[in-house]
């Protein structure tokens, strides 16, 4: 499936988190920096939004309930959706965090996530897209 990331408008990210606080932070963190951010409270929410092609990247925690971030993942390929997606995780154990990686990630980040780690792995996803 085609990607319809727009390369005029600043880099959209999509933030996936089940914790308000980390959705927020996030999203605000994002906007700082120049980038437009879009958050949901979960993995469905995302999929119903119906704009999952047009992120530049994907901020996605991996334990949330109905469906959790690896699933969400798993669909997006399966569905041909190429998005870089960084992995956030307060409670992931190695194995999930190798899976993860094993299935595409661009970076696994443990909570709280700094700063300077999430804005470097930003970019990397960003340059993933050009």
């Amino acid at each position: 499936m085609a990607r319809k990331v727009n390369t005029t408008e600043a880099p959209l990210v999509f933030i996936v988190d089940d914790d308000v606080s980390v959705r927020r932070s996030t999203g605000r963190f994002v906007r700082s920096l120049g980038m437009r951010a879009e958050t949901f409270a979960s993995a469905q929410d995302l999929l119903n939004s119906g704009r999952v092609a047009e992120a530049a990247c994907l901020i996605l925690d991996v334990r949330m309930p109905n469906m959790d971030g690896p699933e969400l993942q798993r669909r997006l390929r399966e569905n041909r959706q190429r998005i870089p997606v960084v992995f956030i995780s307060a409670r992931a154990t190695k194995e999930e965090e190798d899976r993860a990686l094993r299935s595409g990630a661009v970076a696994f980040l443990r909570k709280p996530v700094g700063k300077d780690a999430l804005l470097r792995v930003i970019h990397m996803d960003l340059e993933t897209v050009k």
